[in-house]
């Protein structure tokens, strides 16, 4: 069957874009987009989907893209395909997407990395980052403050993804999801902890510094890349997930 967009506004000015996404053909993860209109009119978009007619018609709709942002070294598939239909954007993401980015044949405009992990590129005013120079996929998280929403993309995993597989079938239905196995991958369970502390980190001390920074954030929502929107609570979601780190 198609697979179809899920898109809508989460909150004021924050639009979402949901997919289905299996990993390896076992592992349902869902994929997102976010769109973000900013304070001066502009939109900040991290492209983690297909920019399909309706995913590129609401964003158009919401203003210029300033913006397209790569989360971490593994999120890139579509910078280009975001590239090239807004050309006048920066492109942002990691400085182990370069290589890629060469082959693929799309422009980086800017990056952080394990050099420099504090940048500055222009959205600061309406959105914070923090490089977590000790994941193993050197992800960012962002934080739209006006309406305290976190975004990430591997950082915290909130499966099921029912959003994401609405218009698609639901593959735990039969049986073809992995996380299952283990009571889903959400960032309350223990495989989620497990995973963040013994797979996910290559710097404890980095973790325990960057984990920190996003608790002190203000945030009550957590948009994820792969699993459902947490409207609310967030903040408790994201202490649980990264509990050996705080």
């Amino acid at each position: 069957m198609p697979i179809e967009t899920v898109i809508r506004e989460v909150t004021s000015g924050v639009w979402t874009f949901s997919r289905p996404f299996t990993r390896m053909g076992i592992a349902a993860i869902g994929g997102r987009s976010t769109a973000i209109k900013l304070a001066d009119g502009g939109v900040w978009v991290l492209a983690s989907t297909i920019l399909d007619d309706r995913t590129k018609q609401t964003i158009d709709a919401l203003g210029p893209v300033k913006y397209i942002v790569g989360a971490d070294a593994v999120h890139y598939l579509f910078l280009g395909e975001f590239h090239k239909a807004y050309p006048e954007a920066k492109v942002l993401t990691v400085e182990e997407v370069l290589p890629n980015a060469e082959k693929i044949g799309f422009r980086v405009d800017g990056y952080w990395n394990d050099a420099k992990p504090v940048q500055e590129f222009g959205f600061e005013n309406d959105i914070q980052s923090c490089y977590f120079s000790g994941f193993i996929n050197k992800d960012v998280a962002f934080f739209h403050k006006a309406s305290r929403t976190l975004i990430q993309a591997d950082l915290l995993f909130n499966t099921p993804c029912k959003e994401q597989y609405s218009m698609y079938g639901w593959p735990w239905r039969s049986g073809r999801t992995l996380f299952g196995l283990f009571g889903g991958f959400s960032p309350y369970s223990g495989f989620h902890k497990w995973i963040t502390k013994n797979l996910g980190s290559k710097d404890p001390e980095a973790m325990k510094r960057d984990a920190k920074t996003v608790s002190e954030w203000d945030f009550e929502r957590i948009i994820p890349c792969h699993g459902d929107v947490i409207e609310k609570d967030g903040k408790i979601a994201w202490q649980s997930a990264f509990t050996h780190w705080l």
